[in-house]
Order: structure tokens, then C-alpha cells, then sequence
């Protein structure tokens, strides 16, 4: 779960300082990133996250991971914006479907998310706030032993994991070429525990369309370790 978690967080991160989040992509761009986190007890993911502008207003995004213990996940989404473009709020929604392949089987996965942002002026000008709800719904096999007269007979039945998602996310520059991102992560899911996560990093614009970003997540309760992210993007 804590890998998951990571993940989640490395897209969110990179989307942010490329102002996507509730911001939507401008029609006919791309962005594209590449993002890996290591643990101390040698846990590690590695996810790709790719946008396309589709038109004023909405976006079209995939999504794809891999854990060391072999479980892999692709999604593709469909994001639209609710405001009109103007004022300083910005909100939009999301909706994604794809598969994740876990311990040998193929099972669905989907989820849907409501996003809200605005971008600070002034002493802070560049600066932005995000709070990103998230409900993502994967499929699980759940096997039952029934007694049919003198035998026994299993049954394999699917049922939803559910995991609910809140990210919360200050992001300042203080200086035209870097920026210092901080992300509050709660998450709490379906007979889980509940965890908080703060996540702290540095990104640094790169020659061209390239930027580079460097970080730490730490658990504040529940399950996981101290990880350290690292990341690159490109925008065209």
C-alpha cells in the first residue's frame, strides 16, 4: 500500500508544479514524467504519468506503475473543467478506468476525483494551492469454503477495495528556476488502517522543456517507511 501511496503522490507532485491538477492541459500539449521512490528497507516503484491537451477545458492523462514485488497498474482518464477559466479558483473533475495485474490476475481498477486550486499573487506570485479528493476502486479476489453435503466446494467472488484520498498542496518559487513543493497525503481505505504522509520537495527547472525533482516522503501515522523520490519531466 505504501508504494501506492508514493505513487500517487510523485504524479500528483509532478502534475502540480506543471500546473495541471484542477488546471487544465492547453490543447495540443503534452507532459510526460518519469518517477522512482526507494524505502530503507528496499521497497521500491516506478511510475510514468503523461497528459495531453484535448481542448480548452479538458485533458486526457495515463497512468502507469510497477512495484518490485511485481504488481503492475495502467489507467487512462478523462478530466474536465467545472469553471469557466476566469477568477482566481480553478475546479474540475476526473474520471479513469484501466486494469492492475497483482499476484497473477487481471483485475479492474477505476477511480474518480474532484479537484480544486488557486494560484497565489503578490509576495507569493507563482506560488499555487491544491486539495485533490480521490476515491479509487480496485477489483479483489476473495475465495469462500462452503460445505455441500459431504464435500467442500470453494467459491472465487470479486469484490471492490476501496481506498479514499485526500491531497493537500502548498507549492512557493522563490526564484524563477526552482521551486519548493510540500503535500500533505490522508488516506484511509476499506477494513485498512488510516495514514498521513507529508512529502516534501525541490524542483529544479532543466535546459529546455525539462525539469528535475528531488524529495523525501515521511509517514506521520499509520503503515509505511521514510522514502526518497526522485523524478524528471518533460513538457513540448
Amino acid at each position: 500500500m505504501a508504494r501506492i501511496v508514493w505513487a500517487c503522490l510523485a504524479w500528483c507532485l509532478a502534475a502540480t508544479i506543471a500546473h495541471a491538477g484542477p488546471w487544465p492541459r492547453e490543447a495540443g500539449h503534452s507532459f510526460v514524467a518519469l518517477t522512482g521512490e526507494h524505502d530503507r528497507n528496499g521497497n521500491s516503484y516506478t511510475g510514468l504519468y503523461a497528459e495531453y491537451g484535448l481542448s480548452r477545458r479538458r485533458t486526457l492523462g495515463l497512468e502507469i506503475s510497477h512495484t518490485d514485488v511485481g504488481e503492475t497498474s495502467a489507467m487512462l482518464w478523462y478530466q474536465k473543467s467545472l469553471d469557466r477559466g476566469d477568477g482566481p479558483n480553478r475546479l474540475s473533475y476526473s474520471m479513469g478506468f484501466g486494469a492492475i495485474r497483482r499476484n497473477g490476475e487481471l483485475l479492474p481498477l477505476s477511480q474518480a476525483a474532484l479537484m480544486w486550486g488557486r494560484g497565489f499573487s503578490g509576495l507569493w506570485d507563482g506560488g499555487w494551492l491544491t486539495a485533490e479528493a480521490r476515491v479509487k476502486v480496485a477489483g479483489k479476489t476473495e475465495e469462500v469454503t462452503v460445505r455441500e453435503g459431504l464435500s467442500q466446494v470453494e467459491y472465487a467472488y470479486l469484490t471492490p477495495d476501496i481506498v479514499g484520498k485526500l491531497d493537500l498542496t502548498v507549492g512557493v518559487r522563490p526564484a524563477p528556476s526552482w521551486a519548493l513543493v510540500n503535500q500533505l497525503r490522508l488516506e484511509t481505505r476499506k477494513d485498512g488502517d488510516f495514514s498521513a504522509k507529508l512529502a516534501g520537495s525541490v524542483v529544479y527547472d532543466l535546459t529546455g522543456p525539462a525539469r528535475l525533482e528531488a524529495g523525501l516522503i515521511a509517514p506521520l501515522t499509520g503503515p509505511g517507511e521514510a522514502a526518497i523520490k526522485v523524478g524528471t519531466w518533460l513538457e513540448f
